[in-house]
């Protein structure tokens, strides 16, 4: 199994890294609500940074006021600036980031119902109007997942990637009884690499992706 995710593109994330390549390096998170999309954005920021790495959040979301809430709540608790903006506009967390000489942005989109089309449209519109200031971003969309979710985790990754081109997965809720065996399917399926996976609620509690500890999990007895 562990070769298996390494032939669809899963190896090992090392650590918490933005490649130096491309600044600054867009990240726009994607999935439904209650997959713990947010608080995944706010874990990222928190090992980004304490890494040395100096980066931003962008509120995306004007369907929910919570969610904006939310990861305004982050924000402070990390330490890291955080823009608001409208739907659709600008995206004012893109031009501040290139302003202040930022390594990363971490966009934190609104959570999608994969089954409707016209909030998934919604999601492109962000990608082509963040194009205008920088060509080639965003440079990685990632799809969380959440671990417990099944079968229905492989539909959600199906209409995001046809409408997002989604390049990475981070996977939470690892933390109780399922496991997340979805993720080798879904892996398998769409060749999509797996780059987190998350454990629990603390700011500590997200971790690169290990292959080997993953599959070792899914056969624990205890």
């Amino acid at each position: 199994i562990a070769s298996l995710l390494n032939d669809n593109n899963s190896s090992d994330t090392e650590g918490f890294t933005i490649p130096e390549t491309t600044r600054p390096y867009v990240i726009m998170v994607v999935g439904v609500n209650g997959v713990g999309k947010t608080t995944t954005i706010g874990k990222l920021a928190y090992q980004f940074k304490q890494a040395g790495l100096k980066v931003y959040l962008g509120a995306a979301d004007t369907f929910r006021a919570a969610a904006v809430e939310q990861l305004v709540i982050w924000s402070e608790r990390v330490g890291v600036p955080i823009v608001k903006q409208q739907m659709g506009s600008d995206p004012a967390s893109v031009a501040s980031a290139i302003a202040n000489d930022a390594y990363g942005v971490l966009i934190d989109t609104a959570g999608r119902l994969h089954n409707k089309k016209g909030l998934m449209d919604e999601l492109s519109k962000i990608r082509r109007v963040m194009q205008k200031l920088l060509p080639d971003a965003p440079h990685d969309v990632m799809l969380v997942l959440d671990g417990s979710t099944g079968q229905n985790a492989y539909e959600q990754a199906k209409q995001f990637s046809a409408a997002t081109e989604v390049t990475s997965l981070a996977i939470t809720k690892l933390d109780g009884s399922a496991k997340g065996g979805v993720v080798i399917g879904i892996s398998d399926q769409f060749k999509i690499p797996v780059r987190y996976i998350g454990l629990g609620e603390k700011m500590e509690d997200l971790q690169p992706f290990n292959r080997r500890e993953f599959v070792n999990t899914l056969f624990d007895k205890n």
